[in-house]
C-alpha cells in the first residue's frame, strides 16, 4: 500500500464524493453523533433549501442544502450520524470517506451540550483528519435547564478549533455558526487543532512510520493514516487500500514497524482510553454541573430499562397506543368513508347520465374507485394517529429504551439488537420496516431482519385484527372500541414478537449461520417533542408515503376483483369457483375457502382483505362495507364463524405472506428473487402451521370436554 493514489482509483474516489459547486461557493460538511440535534442544525442552517437522495452506490441517505452568508451561497452536506470514523458501518464509511476524499472546505461537528463528553470522541477523530473543523455545541437551552454550564472559550483554547454554542430549535447561535464555518472554509480563520498525544510506545512507532511513508497527492494527514495502520481492523484497511495506493514502500511492513505493541484490538482500546482521558480533563476544567442534573433521567431509566419493569411498561405503552388509535380512528374513518362513498354515488349518477356500459361502471366505480375509497378511509385515519404517536415516543427518547430492553432477547436469538428498531418500524408499514433494515451493517443479520419483519402487523392488517377482535369480544363485555379489543391486538403483537425471535434463532442456526455482532446504542436524554416536526414527519414522510404506495397497488386490484366476481362460468362466478377450490384446505386449518380466497386476492394490499371477504359472503359482486360491528358479527356468524375461526383468521392475518408492496421492496433491497420468494413462503408456512396447531388443540379439547 502507498500514500499516492493509483490514477484511476484517485479519480473514481474523487468523483464519488465530490460535490458540484459554482465558483466562489464553499462546501461544508455536517457531522455528529445520533441524537445530538444534527438534523435540526441542518434544517436551521438551510431552511427549505435542501434535498435528499442516496450516496452513489450506497443505501445511505444523502442530504444537501444551501445557505447564504455575506451574500454568497454555500453548500451544506449532512453526513450520516455516526459515533466514530473507524468505519464499522456503511454510515461511518460514508462519513469518513467524504471527509477524507470529498471536497469539503470545512467540517462542522455537532455535539450535545447535555452529554458533551460522549460526543467529543468523534470531534477528536475529525480533528485528526482535518484542521478545518468547527465544534458546534448544540442544545445549550436544555443544558441550562439541567444547570450545566459550559466554558466555550476554554474549550476552544483547549482544542484549538472554533467553538460555537447553539440551540438550533430556537435559532440561538445559528448565525454565528454560519459566519464561523464560512470563515474557516475561506481561510479567514485558521484553526490549529491540538491532537491527542498517545502513550510513548505508540508515538514512537508513529514517528518511525511518518518518514517512511510515501509522499503523494492525498490530502489525508499522514498521522491519521499511521494510526489506522496500527489500530485498524482488516475491514477498514481493505476499504482504505481500495481507495488509495500503497502507504509504505513494498520492502517495509507496518507490522514490523509496530513490533512490541499490543495486538490491534488492545491498541485501539488504549487509543480510545487516551482520548476519553483527555475528554475527562476538558470536562473537569470547562463543564460545571450544579447538583444532580441527570438524577431525574436516571430514576426514570432505572424503571423503564429494568429487567423487571422494562418489558411490561413497553407492552402497556403499546396497548395504550393501540387503544388511542382504535378509539380515535373510528369517527374520522366513518366521516371519510361517508364523504368518499358519497362521491361514488355522484360518479354513478354521472355514468348513468352518459349511459355508460354497466361493465365499465362496474370496473371503474364498483371495483377501482370503491377499493380506493375503502383503503383511504380505513387506512388513513389510523395512520394519522399511530404515526404521530410513534414519532412522539421516538422524540421523547422512549423507543431507544425499548430497543435497549429488547436487545438481550435478540442477542439470545442470535440476531442484531437493531432488529428491534426495524421491527418497530414494521408496525406502521412492513415496507418501511424493510427499508429501515439498512441500519444493520451485517448482511447476514440484515437478511434475518428482512425475512422476519413481516411477523409484526403493519397498519394494513390492523383493521382486520381490530374488527374481528371487537366483534368477538362484545359478548365478553368489551364495547365497540374498548379496552378488550386493544388487549387482543396487543396479544397478537406479543405472538408476532415471539415468532420473530424464534424464526430469527432458527435462521441464525441454519441457512444464515453466524455470530451476532455488537452495536452501540446511546440512550438520548428525555426531551419535549417539537410538535410541528412530529406532525410533518409522521404525516408527510410516513403516512402519505405509505398510503400512496398502498393505493397504487390496491386500486387496480379492485377492478380485477370486480371482474372475477361478475364473470360466471356455469352457475358460479370465477370468485365462487375459487372459494370451492380453497374450501377443503381452509377448513383443515380452521378457516374456510372464502377466507383463504380473500387473503390471496388481498395480496396487493392487506386493507382490502376484509371487504373482499364481505363481498364474497354477501354475493354482492362488488366491494362491500359493513354498517356496524353488530351487522358484521351477524354476517360472520351466519357463515359458521366460531371463536376458533376468529382466532385463526387473526393469526393468519398476523403471520401470512407480505403484501405486494413489501415484496417489491424486499426485491429492491436484497436484489434477489430467491430471497423474495423465501420471504413470502416462510411466513405462509408458519401461518399454516400455527393454524393447524390451534385447530388441532381446539378439536382435541372438544373431544375431551
Amino acid at each position: 500500500m502507498g500514500l499516492t493514489y493509483q490514477s484511476t482509483q484517485n479519480n473514481a474516489m474523487t468523483d464519488l464524493y465530490r460535490i458540484e459547486r459554482e465558483e466562489g461557493q464553499h462546501v461544508i460538511a455536517l457531522a455528529g453523533n445520533p441524537n445530538t440535534g444534527k438534523s435540526t442544525v441542518f434544517n436551521a442552517l438551510t431552511g427549505l433549501h435542501q434535498h435528499t437522495g442516496n450516496w452513489p452506490g450506497k443505501t445511505v441517505v444523502n442530504a444537501r442544502g444551501e445557505f447564504t452568508q455575506d451574500g454568497k451561497e454555500n453548500i451544506l452536506v449532512d453526513l450520516p450520524g455516526t459515533y466514530s470514523l473507524f468505519a464499522s458501518s456503511v454510515e461511518e464509511e460514508v462519513a469518513r470517506d467524504f471527509i477524507c476524499f470529498g471536497n469539503a472546505d470545512a467540517v462542522i461537528v455537532v455535539t450535545d451540550a447535555t452529554c458533551l463528553e460522549r460526543n467529543l470522541n468523534l470531534a477528536f477523530q475529525v480533528m485528526e483528519l482535518t484542521d478545518k473543523m468547527v465544534l458546534c455545541i448544540n442544545l445549550i437551552d436544555e443544558a441550562r435547564k439541567k444547570k450545566i454550564q459550559i466554558d466555550a472559550e476554554g474549550i476552544e483554547k483547549e482544542l484549538g478549533v472554533p467553538v460555537v454554542l447553539c440551540a438550533a430549535r430556537s435559532g440561538i447561535g445559528i448565525d454565528k455558526l454560519k459566519e464561523t464555518a464560512v470563515k474557516v472554509a475561506a481561510g479567514e480563520i485558521i484553526p490549529a487543532p491540538k491532537h491527542v498525544k498517545y502513550e510513548e510506545a505508540v508515538e514512537e512507532v508513529i514517528d518511525r512510520l511518518l518518514p517512511a511513508m510515501k509522499e503523494g497527492e492525498s490530502a489525508v494527514p499522514k498521522r491519521w493514516l499511521a494510526l489506522r495502520l496500527l489500530d485498524g481492523d482488516d475491514k477498514l484497511l481493505s476499504a482504505m487500500s481500495s481507495h488509495m495506493g500503497g502507504l509504505l514502500p513494498e520492502d517495509i511492513s507496518y507490522t514490523d514497524m509496530g513490533e512490541g505493541l499490543p495486538d490491534k484490538r488492545a491498541l485501539r482500546d488504549q487509543i480510545s482510553e487516551t482520548i476519553y482521558g483527555r475528554i475527562e480533563e476538558i470536562k473537569k476544567k470547562y463543564i460545571r454541573e450544579e447538583g444532580q442534573v441527570n438524577e431525574r433521567d436516571k430514576k426514570i431509566d432505572n424503571i423503564i430499562t429494568s429487567r423487571r419493569f422494562g418489558i411490561p411498561i413497553m407492552l402497556l405503552t403499546l396497548a395504550v397506543v393501540f387503544w388511542i388509535t382504535i378509539t380515535g380512528a373510528n369517527i374520522p374513518s366513518s366521516l371519510l368513508a361517508d364523504f368518499l362513498f358519497a362521491i361514488e354515488d355522484r360518479l354513478t349518477a354521472l355514468f348513468q347520465y352518459f349511459h355508460a356500459p354497466v361493465w365499465l361502471h362496474g370496473v371503474l366505480i364498483l371495483g377501482l374507485y370503491r377499493t380506493l375509497a375503502w383503503v383511504v378511509s380505513v387506512m388513513l385515519p389510523p395512520m394519522a394517529i399511530f404515526f404521530p404517536l410513534f414519532t412522539l415516543l421516538e422524540d421523547l427518547g422512549f423507543l431507544p429504551r425499548v430497543a435497549f430492553n429488547m436487545d438481550h432477547l435478540f442477542k439470545k436469538a442470535c440476531a442484531h439488537g437493531k432488529q428491534c428498531l426495524t421491527m418497530i418500524m414494521g408496525f406502521g408499514c412492513n415496507a418501511a420496516g424493510i427499508i429501515s433494515c439498512r441500519i444493520i451493517e451485517s448482511p447476514r443479520e440484515r437478511m434475518i431482519a428482512i425475512l422476519t419483519n413481516n411477523f409484526v402487523p403493519c397498519n394494513g392488517r390492523f383493521p382486520t385484527l381490530i374488527a374481528i377482535s371487537s366483534v368477538f369480544l362484545i359478548s365478553f363485555g368489551g364495547n365497540r372500541l374498548g379496552i378488550l379489543p386493544a388487549l387482543a391486538v396487543t396479544a397478537m403483537i406479543v405472538i408476532g414478537i415471539g415468532v420473530t425471535l424464534l424464526v430469527s434463532f432458527l435462521l441464525s442456526k441454519t441457512v444464515l449461520k453466524g455470530i451476532p455482532s455488537t452495536f452501540t446504542l446511546e440512550l438520548p436524554p428525555y426531551r419535549v417533542p417539537k410538535i410541528g416536526r412530529v406532525l410533518y414527519t409522521s404525516m408527510i414522510d410516513r403516512s402519505v408515503f405509505v398510503l400512496k404506495r398502498a393505493v397504487t397497488v390496491a386500486a387496480p386490484a379492485g377492478a380485477l376483483i370486480w371482474v372475477l366476481a361478475n364473470i360466471h362460468i356455469g352457475n358460479a362466478s370465477i370468485l365462487g369457483h375459487m372459494v370451492d377450490f380453497f374450501d377443503p384446505f381452509g377448513r383443515l386449518i380452521g378457516l374456510d375457502g372464502y377466507i383463504l380466497m380473500a387473503f390471496i386476492l388481498g395480496l396487493p394490499a392487506n386493507e382490502i382483505v376484509l371487504p373482499i371477504l364481505l363481498m364474497a359472503y354477501m354475493a354482492t359482486g362488488s366491494m362491500a362495507e359493513y354498517d356496524s360491528l353488530e351487522s358484521l358479527r351477524t354476517i360472520l356468524v351466519n357463515h359458521n364463524w366460531t371463536y376458533l375461526t376468529a382466532l385463526n383468521t387473526m393469526l393468519f392475518s398476523l403471520l401470512h405472506w407480505p403484501c405486494a408492496t413489501t415484496l417489491l421492496t424486499i426485491k429492491k433491497e436484497t436484489g434477489s428473487v430467491k430471497w423474495t420468494v423465501v420471504s413470502a413462503l416462510l411466513p405462509t408456512a408458519i401461518a399454516i402451521l400455527v393454524c393447524l396447531i390451534t385447530t388441532g388443540i381446539y378439536r382435541i379439547a372438544g373431544m375431551l370436554f
